[in-house]
Protein backbone atom coordinates (compact mmCIF):
# COMPACT_ATOMS: atom_id res chain seq x y z
CA UNK A 1 0.00 0.00 0.00
CA UNK A 2 0.99 3.67 -0.56
CA UNK A 3 1.93 6.15 2.21
CA UNK A 4 2.82 9.26 2.27
CA UNK A 5 5.89 10.75 3.75
CA UNK A 6 7.15 14.33 4.33
CA UNK A 7 10.89 13.80 4.14
CA UNK A 8 10.57 12.03 0.93
CA UNK A 9 11.05 15.00 -2.02
CA UNK A 10 7.74 14.51 -4.48
CA UNK A 11 7.52 18.14 -6.40
CA UNK A 12 5.66 15.90 -9.37
CA UNK A 13 1.49 16.24 -9.19
CA UNK A 14 -0.97 13.49 -9.58
CA UNK A 15 -1.21 14.37 -13.45
CA UNK A 16 2.52 13.87 -13.59
CA UNK A 17 3.53 11.36 -16.82
CA UNK A 18 5.70 8.54 -15.65
CA UNK A 19 7.48 6.06 -18.06
CA UNK A 20 8.67 2.45 -17.94
CA UNK A 21 10.71 0.73 -20.92
CA UNK A 22 11.45 -2.92 -20.81
CA UNK A 23 11.65 -5.92 -22.61
CA UNK A 24 9.23 -7.78 -23.47
CA UNK A 25 10.12 -10.57 -21.08
CA UNK A 26 9.75 -8.77 -17.92
CA UNK A 27 6.49 -7.50 -19.46
CA UNK A 28 4.92 -10.87 -19.73
CA UNK A 29 6.03 -11.79 -16.42
CA UNK A 30 4.40 -8.53 -15.26
CA UNK A 31 1.11 -9.44 -16.65
CA UNK A 32 1.30 -13.40 -16.04
CA UNK A 33 2.28 -12.58 -11.75
CA UNK A 34 -0.19 -9.19 -12.10
CA UNK A 35 3.11 -8.04 -9.88
CA UNK A 36 5.22 -5.58 -10.42
CA UNK A 37 8.85 -6.27 -9.68
CA UNK A 38 11.06 -4.24 -7.24
CA UNK A 39 15.39 -4.74 -7.83
CA UNK A 40 17.30 -4.65 -4.81
CA UNK A 41 19.24 -1.59 -4.25
CA UNK A 42 22.35 -3.20 -4.70
CA UNK A 43 22.04 -4.66 -7.58
CA UNK A 44 21.63 -2.26 -10.10
CA UNK A 45 24.64 -1.19 -12.82
CA UNK A 46 25.57 2.02 -11.06
CA UNK A 47 28.16 0.87 -8.30
CA UNK A 48 27.14 4.15 -6.15
CA UNK A 49 23.74 3.02 -6.21
CA UNK A 50 22.73 3.06 -2.33
CA UNK A 51 25.89 4.53 -0.86
CA UNK A 52 26.97 7.89 0.39
CA UNK A 53 28.27 11.10 -0.97
CA UNK A 54 31.85 12.04 0.46
CA UNK A 55 30.94 14.34 2.81
CA UNK A 56 27.89 12.34 4.25
CA UNK A 57 30.54 9.62 4.95
CA UNK A 58 32.62 11.64 6.49
CA UNK A 59 30.22 12.81 8.52
CA UNK A 60 28.67 8.80 8.96
CA UNK A 61 31.99 7.86 10.21
CA UNK A 62 32.44 10.32 12.62
CA UNK A 63 29.15 9.44 13.90
CA UNK A 64 30.31 5.62 14.20
CA UNK A 65 32.85 6.37 16.41
CA UNK A 66 32.11 4.85 19.41
CA UNK A 67 29.00 2.89 17.72
CA UNK A 68 30.50 0.53 15.63
CA UNK A 69 27.12 -1.09 14.52
CA UNK A 70 25.47 2.18 12.83
CA UNK A 71 28.06 1.86 9.94
CA UNK A 72 27.74 -1.63 9.54
CA UNK A 73 23.90 -0.67 9.35
CA UNK A 74 23.71 1.31 6.31
CA UNK A 75 26.26 -1.13 4.32
CA UNK A 76 23.68 -3.71 5.22
CA UNK A 77 20.62 -1.75 4.85
CA UNK A 78 20.51 -1.92 0.18
CA UNK A 79 19.79 -5.46 0.80
CA UNK A 80 16.57 -4.93 2.24
CA UNK A 81 15.54 -2.42 0.20
CA UNK A 82 13.83 -2.71 -3.13
CA UNK A 83 13.38 -0.44 -5.99
CA UNK A 84 11.31 0.31 -8.94
CA UNK A 85 12.29 2.74 -11.20
CA UNK A 86 10.21 4.89 -13.74
CA UNK A 87 11.30 7.96 -16.14
CA UNK A 88 9.30 11.47 -15.60
CA UNK A 89 8.45 12.62 -18.98
CA UNK A 90 5.37 14.31 -20.81
CA UNK A 91 6.79 12.95 -24.16
CA UNK A 92 8.75 9.45 -25.51
CA UNK A 93 12.26 9.27 -25.08
CA UNK A 94 14.54 8.39 -27.65
CA UNK A 95 17.18 7.83 -24.89
CA UNK A 96 15.65 5.87 -22.57
CA UNK A 97 14.63 3.17 -25.44
CA UNK A 98 17.97 3.36 -26.46
CA UNK A 99 19.41 2.33 -23.04
CA UNK A 100 16.57 0.24 -21.15
CA UNK A 101 15.54 -2.23 -24.63
CA UNK A 102 17.23 -4.40 -26.91
CA UNK A 103 17.45 -5.77 -30.81
CA UNK A 104 14.63 -2.72 -31.66
CA UNK A 105 12.46 -4.56 -29.29
CA UNK A 106 10.98 -3.57 -26.33
CA UNK A 107 7.44 -1.47 -25.05
CA UNK A 108 7.26 1.75 -22.69
CA UNK A 109 4.04 1.28 -20.31
CA UNK A 110 2.83 5.05 -19.36
CA UNK A 111 1.31 5.89 -16.26
CA UNK A 112 0.94 8.96 -14.01
CA UNK A 113 2.26 9.45 -10.70
CA UNK A 114 -1.31 9.38 -9.36
CA UNK A 115 -2.33 6.07 -10.90
CA UNK A 116 0.71 4.71 -9.43
CA UNK A 117 -0.53 5.29 -6.57
CA UNK A 118 -3.75 4.00 -6.99
CA UNK A 119 -2.47 0.88 -8.36
CA UNK A 120 -0.50 0.51 -5.11
CA UNK A 121 -3.29 0.42 -3.02
CA UNK A 122 -3.57 -3.49 -4.01
CA UNK A 123 -0.41 -4.67 -1.74
CA UNK A 124 -0.80 -5.40 1.94
CA UNK A 125 2.49 -6.50 3.09
CA UNK A 126 4.36 -4.19 1.85
CA UNK A 127 4.72 -0.38 2.65
CA UNK A 128 5.44 1.57 -0.66
CA UNK A 129 6.88 5.58 -0.83
CA UNK A 130 7.19 7.49 -4.29
CA UNK A 131 10.18 9.94 -4.18
CA UNK A 132 12.28 11.55 -7.06
CA UNK A 133 15.56 11.68 -7.40
CA UNK A 134 18.18 14.40 -6.66
CA UNK A 135 21.35 14.36 -8.61
CA UNK A 136 24.39 15.37 -6.93
CA UNK A 137 27.90 15.90 -7.29
CA UNK A 138 29.08 13.12 -4.36
CA UNK A 139 32.52 14.55 -4.02
CA UNK A 140 30.96 18.19 -2.76
CA UNK A 141 27.64 17.51 -1.79
CA UNK A 142 26.13 16.05 1.85
CA UNK A 143 22.97 14.24 1.48
CA UNK A 144 20.97 14.88 4.50
CA UNK A 145 19.64 11.97 7.01
CA UNK A 146 16.05 12.41 6.85
CA UNK A 147 15.02 8.99 7.29
CA UNK A 148 16.05 5.64 5.91
CA UNK A 149 15.70 6.19 2.21
CA UNK A 150 17.81 9.49 2.43
CA UNK A 151 20.81 7.16 0.16
CA UNK A 152 18.43 6.01 -2.59
CA UNK A 153 17.54 8.70 -3.64
CA UNK A 154 20.20 10.37 -4.24
CA UNK A 155 22.45 9.48 -7.86
CA UNK A 156 25.80 11.18 -9.82
CA UNK A 157 24.87 14.24 -11.47
CA UNK A 158 25.84 11.94 -14.75
CA UNK A 159 22.38 10.71 -14.52
CA UNK A 160 20.49 13.60 -15.05
CA UNK A 161 18.96 12.87 -17.81
CA UNK A 162 16.87 9.74 -16.19
CA UNK A 163 14.89 12.28 -14.32
CA UNK A 164 13.72 9.40 -11.97
CA UNK A 165 10.59 8.68 -9.77
CA UNK A 166 11.20 5.81 -7.70
CA UNK A 167 8.79 3.31 -5.54
CA UNK A 168 10.40 2.14 -2.40
CA UNK A 169 9.82 -0.40 -0.41
CA UNK A 170 12.35 -1.22 3.03
CA UNK A 171 11.89 -4.47 4.17
CA UNK A 172 14.33 -4.93 6.98
CA UNK A 173 10.66 -5.33 9.70
CA UNK A 174 10.37 -8.55 7.42
CA UNK A 175 11.96 -11.78 8.22
CA UNK A 176 12.82 -12.70 4.73
CA UNK A 177 16.21 -12.41 2.45
CA UNK A 178 15.81 -11.09 -1.25
CA UNK A 179 17.89 -12.11 -3.67
CA UNK A 180 17.54 -10.02 -6.65
CA UNK A 181 14.80 -8.38 -6.24
CA UNK A 182 10.83 -8.35 -4.82
CA UNK A 183 7.40 -8.84 -6.65
CA UNK A 184 4.49 -6.71 -5.51
CA UNK A 185 0.96 -7.27 -5.80
CA UNK A 186 -0.37 -4.32 -8.13
CA UNK A 187 -3.34 -3.33 -10.15
CA UNK A 188 -2.42 -3.18 -13.46
CA UNK A 189 -5.43 -2.11 -14.99
CA UNK A 190 -5.09 1.37 -13.10
CA UNK A 191 -1.00 1.10 -13.13
CA UNK A 192 -1.07 1.22 -17.11
CA UNK A 193 -2.18 3.76 -18.78
CA UNK A 194 -1.04 3.14 -22.43
CA UNK A 195 1.70 0.61 -23.67
CA UNK A 196 4.10 1.96 -26.74
CA UNK A 197 5.64 -0.49 -28.87
CA UNK A 198 9.28 0.25 -29.76
CA UNK A 199 9.26 2.74 -32.76
CA UNK A 200 11.99 0.48 -34.78
CA UNK A 201 10.14 -3.10 -34.18
CA UNK A 202 8.90 -5.16 -36.83
CA UNK A 203 5.17 -5.31 -37.81
CA UNK A 204 5.04 -9.02 -37.25
CA UNK A 205 6.35 -7.91 -33.33
CA UNK A 206 3.81 -5.55 -33.19
CA UNK A 207 1.62 -8.28 -33.72
CA UNK A 208 3.00 -10.36 -31.35
CA UNK A 209 2.57 -8.18 -28.19
CA UNK A 210 -1.08 -6.93 -29.19
CA UNK A 211 -1.71 -11.01 -29.39
CA UNK A 212 -0.26 -11.69 -26.13
CA UNK A 213 -1.56 -9.05 -24.41
CA UNK A 214 -5.67 -10.07 -25.52
CA UNK A 215 -4.66 -13.49 -24.84
CA UNK A 216 -3.82 -12.60 -21.10
CA UNK A 217 -6.88 -10.91 -20.42
CA UNK A 218 -5.93 -7.22 -20.99
CA UNK A 219 -7.31 -5.06 -23.02
CA UNK A 220 -4.70 -1.65 -22.22
CA UNK A 221 -4.42 0.90 -24.97
CA UNK A 222 -1.62 -0.26 -27.21
CA UNK A 223 -0.47 3.38 -29.25
CA UNK A 224 2.29 3.25 -32.36
CA UNK A 225 5.13 5.18 -30.83
CA UNK A 226 5.58 9.00 -31.74
CA UNK A 227 8.85 8.37 -32.87
CA UNK A 228 7.76 6.21 -35.78
CA UNK A 229 5.27 9.25 -37.41
CA UNK A 230 5.65 9.30 -40.97
CA UNK A 231 8.48 12.32 -41.96
CA UNK A 232 6.36 14.87 -43.98
CA UNK A 233 8.20 17.03 -46.99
Amino acid sequence: MYFDNSNIKLTATNSTIVWKYLDLSKFLDMLISKKLFMSRSDKFEDQYEGTFSEPTFEEIKRLSTNNLGFLDYYKTHREKVVISSWHANAYESFAMWQIFTKNNEGLAIQSTIGRIKEALQTENHYEQYIGEVNYIDYKKDFIPFDDNFFPFLFKRKSFQYEREIRILTDVSNKSISIDNGLKIEVNLSQLIEKIYIHPKSENWYKKLVIELVEKLGFDFKIEISDLESDILI
